[in-house]
């Protein structure tokens, strides 16, 4: 495939279709009538808009020849549109990848946006090793595992009702698949086949979907089958700064060099390449039943697997080597420090090889047959038995499961090499220089133990049931109202081995056990994107060497059990609402109230310093002993809803939304396993006590439809959130284990524990957005959203010594976001330019300490060409400005990740019948 620039092949498609436009122009013969029937992306948008206008509350729409015709490859490619919604490559442990997988709204987390499918919940699960157990995993759905295909319309509600399942303090997406009797045709038939080229692997996969659709003649009987299998070649060129410290006053370092005292520094600085192969492979069947127009059946079955076999190497400087800082090793004169970082430092070597000193660590990762799934099973009924009343019902069920089966990991020191770094801020990555060593020859040793996890497995179910009526009256404004009760069982549990040296059958840590290397390097163009000058040219051990390896010689015994990132939650859930519909001259809208009871038990562990008295707790590998705990936490919430809509005129609509709504704590918030130390009473990790997040919130907006699929739009939006989770600390009765032996007897204490914690925040913002046509086939469409929002601690005093950055900043919250794009189409071809782009915003808490992500836009494109009616050819390619995924700590002078994920480019014909 030719390897046209960004910017060139998105210019291309954009003259292809002036081009052709004008022909088309020469050959009409015929006037355009008055009224026109559209399709494509014109009859999507007109649809869209024709949604959003009726609803009774404030709701965006994507429709699903919307979906088809844009360059987008999962929902939230296309949601990222949405004024209002923002998007993230993945989850916080996984670092910045070339997909959309997380999607959150209005300047919040992702965990406070609710994804339905269908209108119930869906459960997934995540790939990555870091994603699946401990602190970091939380209650947002992986929309790497929903491809574009399933969607028949997608729904963003803004501004909550009553009859709205609750979960989504900050909004609801509600994915809506195909129905069987909604095609025209008794049987209907559709396949795309495509190859996507990336530019970084510089490897061509093939991608297949289909769907096949059949209904009887008489229209009361469908059943429709889609499968999809898409493989795709990923590779990620970067550099991590990772475990940001401060040098401790009692450094031996300080005492020569006082300036260095609390002075923040990067431990790691690495060469990271990543390199995956996912499939994601599943499908969905829908049969429905509709024998009149007062009775309906239908059931739906997904499935979706994601396999993520990955492959991480890094070549790393080590601070806390025996030859570095961390290790009482002053840096050589010269050294730079600003704004509290230590921004420039070397480090001559003085090692010998009768006395060896370690300046770099080298690790290899493999692991082999990760994946992520999600499925559920659905069925939906609908009853008139009157006139006036409507009775509706879902019951069913969903899974969501992510397993790394092993990890194979070979760690080796960087011996008697010196080390330099040169931070470079935002602008390159820093640069490092191994001077006294060959980086790219094999000279590592393993060390005597190995890190990791391994296997790890995480399991996410849930079983619903609701039942929902309407019934029509004619009571002055009062025209339905609705009623309902709802009832859910959700489970969540992980289980984890700690890897390590298999002692029985290896002298770890010697050189007779080194992996074989077969002289493998990294990529020749590793790094290109990325600039800078740092080590590019490393050594490598080939990933079936390595696994075979790390299946002799790490130990996966369940003994090891890694009960510190462990934990076992189960909720029980009962909600009934009732909602009034309201109608009158020139207004409609809404009145509801409902509540929600939650029963949740967090089953966790505390891993105690000493072995209490009169007990026998299981002893924990590393030190200390296991003992489980059982927490209930219970609440009941209320949750009141109103929203007007106003047609000012003809063309002129005006909402006004007031609502609370509510969000679950994040299960590793809740789960996460408690650290004590008894000398001191102190401790950290999860909170069972944790209260749900509730918001009140406030949404207006005007929107001016002045033509036909055109609008112009203004809107605000307020949240205060209470018991919103932040991170601080907690107090809290634990068992005091060394005050139990001393007095031979179950001594409890009070210990001050670190941990997320509830805590107020706030947040507001202005969402603008316009789509236009512009005649000839054109059209522009885009919008902005404005957000302030922070967490509310008093003074917002920070929870480390930080030398800048707002401690209150909350996840996930851009300041701006804005997209944009141009689009032409006529009865031929169409085609579409888009450019996404957000300001900085705090990613995740690693370890702790803050991680931002630096602004960032993408371009994509997509060119579609009715070759006749029944085939099309399609060419799109994402991210084609080859984006570079940057992140910071807590300024621009502590600089933690780079990342380049290169470009892809879809090319393939889609064929319908």
């Amino acid at each position: 495939m030719s390897k046209l620039t960004p910017i060139a092949t998105a210019a291309a498609i954009l003259t292809l279709s002036v081009a052709m436009n004008a022909q088309a122009q020469q050959a009409a013969t015929t006037t355009e009538p008055d009224t026109v029937i559209v399709s494509g992306i014109r009859g999507s948008l007109q649809q869209s808009l024709s949604v959003k206008r009726n609803a009774s509350s404030n709701v965006d729409v994507i429709t699903a020849e919307d979906v088809g015709k844009m360059p987008d490859k999962n929902v939230a490619d296309s949601l990222q549109r949405v004024p209002g919604v923002n998007i993230s490559t993945s989850g916080a442990g996984s670092g910045g990848f070339d997909e959309n997988d997380r999607v959150s709204m209005r300047g919040t987390a992702p965990s406070l946006t609710q994804t339905l499918i269908n209108g119930h919940a869906v459960s997934s699960g995540d790939w990555f090793v870091l994603d699946q157990v401990g602190g970091a995993v939380g209650r947002s759905a992986s929309y790497s595992l929903l491809p574009s295909e399933i969607v028949g319309q997608v729904v963003v509600y803004k501004a909550p009702t009553a009859d709205q399942i609750e979960g989504g303090s900050s909004g609801t997406i509600d994915i809506k698949t195909r129905h069987p009797l909604d095609f025209k045709n008794a049987i209907s038939m559709e396949a795309t086949v495509q190859a996507v080229y990336a530019t970084l692997p510089e490897k061509t996969d093939p991608q297949f979907s289909g769907l096949f659709n059949w209904k009887n003649e008489s229209g009361t009987l469908g059943l429709m089958v889609q499968a999809f299998s898409e493989k795709r070649s990923l590779r990620r060129d970067g550099q991590e700064l990772l475990q940001w410290t401060q040098v401790s006053p009692t450094n031996a370092a300080v005492k020569t060099n006082p300036d260095l005292a609390n002075v923040w520094y990067p431990r790691l600085i690495g060469s990271s390449l990543f390199q995956q192969e996912r499939k994601r492979k599943g499908g969905l069947i829908d049969l429905q039943f509709k024998p009149s127009r007062d009775f309906s059946l239908e059931a739906t079955y997904f499935r979706s697997k994601l396999d993520a076999s990955n492959y991480n190497t890094n070549y790393m400087t080590d601070m806390n080597g025996s030859g570095m800082l961390g290790a009482g090793v002053a840096p050589d004169p010269g050294y730079v420090i600003r704004n509290g970082t230590l921004v420039s430092a070397s480090f001559t070597n003085k090692g010998t090889a009768a006395t060896p000193l370690r300046y770099g660590i080298v690790d290899n990762i493999v692991r082999e047959g990760a994946y992520a799934q999600s499925e559920f099973f659905d069925i939906d009924g609908k009853w008139r038995p009157t006139d006036k009343l409507t009775v509706t019902g879902k019951i069913g069920s969903t899974k969501g499961k992510g397993v790394t089966p092993s990890q194979g990991v070979f760690e080796g020191d960087v011996n008697n090499s010196g080390a330099s770094y040169q931070l470079n801020g935002m602008g390159s990555p820093a640069t490092v220089k191994f001077p006294s060593i060959n980086t790219a020859v094999f000279t590592g040793t393993p060390l005597d133990w190995i890190f990791g996890v391994s296997p790890a497995t995480t399991d996410d179910k849930e079983s619903y049931g609701q039942i929902d009526a309407a019934f029509q009256i004619d009571a002055g404004p009062l025209r339905e109202i609705k009623f309902g009760i709802r009832g859910t069982h959700h489970t969540r549990s992980n289980f984890e081995v700690a890897q390590g040296p298999n002692w029985s059958n290896t002298d770890v840590g010697g050189s007779t056990t080194n992996p074989a290397w077969n002289g493998t390097t990294y990529p020749g163009n590793f790094g290109s994107d990325l600039g800078g000058d740092f080590p590019k040219n490393v050594w490598m051990l080939d990933p079936a060497v390595l696994q075979a390896w790390g299946n002799l010689h790490s130990n996966r015994d369940v003994s090891r059990t890694y009960y510190q990132d462990m934990f076992d939650l189960k909720e029980n859930t009962k909600a009934i609402y009732v909602q009034g519909e309201l109608e009158g001259e020139g207004w409609s809208g809404n009145v509801g109230l409902r509540i929600v009871r939650t029963e949740g038990t967090s089953n966790g562990y505390q891993i105690l310093p000493n072995q209490p008295a009169g007990q026998t707790l299981p002893a924990y590998p590393w030190g200390g002993y296991v003992y489980q705990t059982s927490t209930d936490n219970n609440s009941t919430i209320p949750l009141p809803s109103a929203n007007f809509k106003f047609d000012l005129r003809s063309d002129l609509v005006g909402r006004l939304g007031i609502s609370r709504t509510m969000t679950r704590p994040d299960y590793g918030a809740l789960g996460g396993a408690v650290l004590l130390t008894d000398e001191t009473h102190t401790g950290n990790g999860g909170n069972a006590h944790l209260k749900p997040v509730k918001s009140t919130n406030l949404d207006a907006s005007l929107q001016w439809y002045f033509a036909p699929r055109a609008l112009l739009s203004a809107g605000v939006f307020y949240m205060d959130l209470k018991d919103y989770v932040g991170y601080g600390t907690s107090n809290g009765e634990f068992l005091d284990t060394r005050a139990s032996q001393e007095q031979n007897k179950a001594v409890f204490a009070n210990y001050t524990i670190t941990s997320p914690i509830n805590v107020g925040a706030k947040v507001k913002g202005l969402e603008l957005a316009a789509q236009v046509p512009v005649g000839g086939g054109f059209g522009i469409d885009g919008n902005v959203t404005l957000t302030d929002s922070h967490l509310d601690f008093g003074s917002c005093p920070a929870m480390q010594t930080a030398t800048s950055g707002d401690p209150c900043d909350m996840l996930g919250a851009s300041k701006t976001t804005a997209n944009g794009g141009i689009f032409f189409e006529n009865d031929t071809f169409n085609a579409r330019i888009s450019y996404a782009w957000r300001s900085d915003f705090l990613a995740a808490q690693d370890r702790g300490t803050p991680l931002y992500q630096a602004a960032t836009g993408t371009l994509s494109a997509s060119f579609n060409y009715n070759i006749n009616k029944n085939l099309t050819l399609t060419i799109s390619g994402q991210n084609l400005n080859n984006p570079i995924l940057k992140n910071y700590i807590y300024n621009k002078d502590q600089p933690a990740r780079f990342y380049a994920n290169g470009a892809q480019y879809y090319a393939g014909l889609h064929m319908k019948y």
